[in-house]
């Protein structure tokens, strides 16, 4: 399975950097998991225009025929279990590829939404963008090892 992350912006903190990198690297022997990052827009020139330039970079970087899941609070909410059993019916279905998106500090623009195939809610809460690229990696991670029985999950 191919997994790409199109996120917005870079991961400034070098403690949200650490943990990226050590989810990235536990992923490997499960999946290809790469994060395509496009640049954030300067909000003080309106979030709606933000969001749009954004949006435009996050749609080309959307690998060809991937199964798009957009991070939003409207999207659905899993758990972990839930979450782990969604990403094997994909496999099972024969989708090879998936991207999930992670928009910036303003959100997601509607057109990006529109061209996701479903959103996913990481909960009530609102997380920063960059700790919900770090809790997204981190679940992927505990999807794979729940899927195969491991013991990350306890």
């Amino acid at each position: 399975m191919r997994i790409a992350v199109v996120a917005v912006g870079k991961l400034k903190e070098p403690y949200f950097q650490a943990a990226a990198e050590e989810y990235l690297k536990r992923l490997r022997p499960y999946a290809e998991v790469r994060v395509v990052e496009v640049p954030d827009q300067d909000l003080a020139r309106g979030e709606e225009r933000a969001r749009r330039t954004e949006a435009e970079a996050v749609l080309r970087a959307l690998p060809e025929g991937a199964h798009v899941v957009a991070l939003d609070a409207r999207g659905v909410q899993r758990s972990s279990e839930e979450f782990a059993e969604r990403l094997s019916a994909l496999a099972l279905d024969g989708r090879s590829s998936i991207a999930f998106v992670v928009g910036g500090s303003a959100g997601l623009d509607p057109v990006v939404l529109e061209r996701a195939d479903e959103t996913l809610s990481l909960g009530k809460m609102t997380l920063p963008h960059q700790l919900a690229r770090v809790v997204l990696l981190e679940q992927i991670y505990r999807a794979f090892r729940i899927a195969r029985g491991e013991p990350y999950h306890r």
